[in-house]
């Protein structure tokens, strides 16, 4: 299931975050994990470069304080290695996953750069937005200081879409609960079907669309308590109907305060043309709660998106 975990660290509190998740999920799942630091400050576009005596400073430093951290989490029990690389780091990121059978990466939403507008910084979106396996993003500015040991998800929401590929959430998000004592909170949102029209809804129309919103919610009902009584940890189920599906999981996101939020990277689309469905998409985008997207589609089925077909167009 998640036998490899890689945490990318940049030396900063912020990024320090995903530690208490690193813990966590390598020991539910028994995973090793590898913490990955990437030099960059000889690259990084309009810096000044160091003399090799600094450099090699540098290099002291940063491995030295890799093995302070993979120190105190195998003082926890965690299996750890580290590595050290130098270059671009979302770029030695990805490639490090791809090339050493990571099924999740664990990052922070933000790291040196500190914290502004946006919702995470560019390293995390490209590592997010590139991850061919599993990944579980930390909110930085929403991290408080917690004991590494002492560490569980206490509550975990899983928005289901009713389809077998969406299911492959439940395995990973039964293991934490049961892990922590914790609770699932499984969540489907009926959503009524669009009737593009230029004027209203005729009376007959309006009413074919109330007869197909609530065959969809007893057929979800019925989805949901069947898979709710077979599931090993402690799991309730919450049935909305609404008309923007994403908008509805942020609320229920804000009204029953998750410690994470377990979602398919797909569903029932299934479509490879893109890494993320639109649901999956938004709550990466704007969610403010830790995230973990469990990729659906093996990583030789994935399609590159755009800009990676295009460079490699573009180099034959």
């Amino acid at each position: 299931m998640i036998n490899h975990i890689l945490a990318p660290l940049d030396g900063s509190s912020l990024a320090e975050c995903v530690l208490p998740h690193i813990v966590a999920c390598a020991r539910t799942f028994g995973a090793r994990v590898t913490l990955l630091r990437v030099l960059d400050e000889m690259i990084d576009e309009g810096a000044v470069s160091i003399s090799p005596v600094n450099w090699h400073l540098v290099r002291a430093q940063g491995q030295r304080y890799l093995e302070e951290v993979a120190q105190r989490l195998a003082d926890l029990g965690c299996q750890v290695d580290t590595e050290l690389l130098e270059g671009k780091a979302a770029e030695e990121i990805i490639s490090f996953a791809d090339k050493n059978a990571v099924d999740l990466t664990i990052l922070s939403s933000h790291g040196r750069s500190g914290l502004y507008r946006w919702n995470a910084s560019s390293v995390a979106q490209k590592v997010i937005f590139e991850a061919r396996a599993s990944v579980l993003i930390v909110r930085a500015y929403r991290a408080t200081e917690v004991a590494l040991e002492g560490f569980r998800y206490r509550k975990l929401l899983v928005p289901l879409d009713c389809s077998r590929r969406a299911e492959c959430v439940l395995p990973v998000a039964n293991m934490l609960a049961e892990d922590g004592d914790g609770a699932l909170l499984l969540a489907h949102v009926a959503v009524p079907p669009q009737l593009p029209r230029r004027s209203p809804l005729t009376e007959h129309e309006r009413l074919l669309v109330a007869e197909v919103v609530e065959l969809n919610l007893k057929t979800a009902e019925a989805y949901l308590r069947e898979t709710n009584a077979s599931l090993t940890a402690r799991s309730e189920v919450r049935l909305l109907s609404e008309h923007d599906a994403a908008g509805a999981l942020h609320d229920l996101v804000d009204a029953e305060e998750p410690d994470l939020v377990v979602i398919c990277a797909h569903g029932h689309t299934g479509a490879r043309r893109w890494p993320f469905a639109s649901l999956a998409l938004n709550l990466i985008v704007y969610g403010s709660t830790p995230l973990l997207v469990v990729q659906d589609i093996p990583a030789e089925e994935q399609r590159s998106n755009w800009a990676t077909a295009a460079k490699e167009t573009r180099g034959h």
